[in-house]
């Protein structure tokens, strides 16, 4: 199979890593190969030690490339953690022929992104929400159109250089070109979300291991994005103090038996827990690891619900919230969701693909799929390779960045 045929996605995740190789034909995606591996080199989203992180990255890129009978060079990686921030921003210019050229659109945008950024911090993502021209508001693409003043609102997602960074060196050193870097909430709502929920307006929550993502959507463009630090491995943490059991038995005890709202437990079933020092396990009433589990799973919605309040965008989300993520599967995760939200909510499976798509059908599969799906995306549009961290040298980033403009001038 040709390289060029190829798109890979690599979620880099806290619990685990994961390589999704997909082939595009036409405006389908079929998955040809799959491979996952647990994570240990990462904390709450972030690396924090990269040969930790990069053997594991090559276990899952081994098992994809047995699974799609190709050798993987280049993927698409996700980038998570606290440091993400997402603001709105607007930029204005004057159309010098009277008629909207992309020229006219670049300069736009380029206006927009002219905010103060620290120098720690690296623009991410700048995505258009809507364009002006001339006060005629809700234009999706204004190229071709008359005006004299063309304005733009973007969202603008920035992240910690450093963290950026260690994404990049640990594909590097596992022998991957990374061909560019999506935030994974921006990455799993294209493989969870539909269009007329974007349209209508929805609200993405993805709750991971070590992080809980939130990506606000309406018509049909980006409003809001951010970060909050804990997820899945903070309720492990609580089900092994609670137990007092080893983590990977919690870990376990979780995904089996786990359940967010204490009142869907009925009747006395039990559960064996492993206890620590080699002493003899013990029978767990169900009851009890829900009484365990309610409490961090309600602080999580909760925060994110306040997080929504915030944003200002909680009553333009008519569709509700679609959670995603490996620990949206813990049960009774929906029901406890609709209480804290007074929204309605769904599990957000992967959708749109073909091929082995039996093997990622799974919320814990969505932000790795999600970026698959912008890698194919973005192959189909680019004309040239984006502006990336990788770029090691700054001196050089800024000579290439004022070779463009000169450029442009000319």
């Amino acid at each position: 199979m040709a390289k060029s045929d190829l798109v890979v996605g690599l979620d880099i995740g806290t619990t685990k890593i994961c390589a999704v190789v997909g082939e595009s034909s036409g405006k389908a995606v079929n998955i040809v190969g799959i491979g996952t591996s647990p994570s240990t080199g990462l904390r709450r989203g972030v690396v924090v030690n990269i040969e930790q992180t990069v053997q594991s990255i090559k276990r899952a890129l081994e098992e994809a490339e047995l699974m799609a009978g190709c050798e993987i060079r280049s993927v698409y990686a996700g980038i998570a953690g606290s440091h993400i921030k997402g603001f709105n921003s607007h930029g204005v210019i004057a159309v010098k022929g009277g008629e909207v050229i992309q020229k006219d659109v670049d300069r736009a945008i380029e206006a927009a992104k002219a905010v103060a950024i620290p120098l720690d911090r690296e623009v991410i993502h700048t995505l258009p929400q809507e364009f002006i021209v001339d006060d005629q508001r809700g234009i999706v693409d204004p190229l071709g159109m008359a005006g004299v003043r063309l304005e733009v609102k973007v969202h603008i997602v920035t992240g910690a250089v450093t963290s950026a960074q260690n994404i990049v060196r640990s594909c590097h050193r596992a022998g991957l070109d990374v061909s560019n870097i999506v935030l994974e909430s921006l990455a799993s709502s294209k493989a969870v979300l539909s269009a007329e929920e974007r349209e209508i307006g929805v609200a993405l929550v993805d709750i991971g291991g070590g992080t809980t993502d939130l990506a606000i959507f309406s018509k049909d463009s980006i409003k809001h994005t951010s970060v909050l630090a804990l997820g899945g491995n903070n309720l492990t943490n609580d089900i092994a103090f609670g137990l007092r059991t080893p983590m990977t038995s919690a870990e376990k005890i979780k995904i089996e038996h786990g359940c967010a709202m204490s009142e869907l437990v009925t009747g006395d079933e039990s559960i064996e827990v492993p206890s620590v020092g080699g002493r003899d396990s013990r029978a767990i009433s169900k009851k009890v690891l829900a009484d365990i589990c309610e409490p961090r799973c309600e602080e999580i919605l909760a925060l994110v619900d306040q997080d929504l309040i915030k944003s200002g965008f909680k009553n333009n989300i008519a569709a509700g919230v679609v959670l995603t993520g490996g620990s949206s599967l813990i049960s009774g995760m929906a029901e406890l969701a609709e209480q804290i939200f007074d929204l309605p909510v769904r599990i957000g499976y992967p959708e749109q693909v073909g091929g082995l798509k039996d093997l990622v059908n799974s919320p814990i599969y969505a932000t790795a799929v999600g970026l698959l799906m912008h890698g194919v995306d973005e192959e189909g549009t680019r004309t040239e390779r984006p502006f990336r961290i990788r770029d090691d040298n700054v001196f050089n980033r800024i000579l290439g960045r004022m070779r463009k403009w000169f450029t442009d001038i000319a």
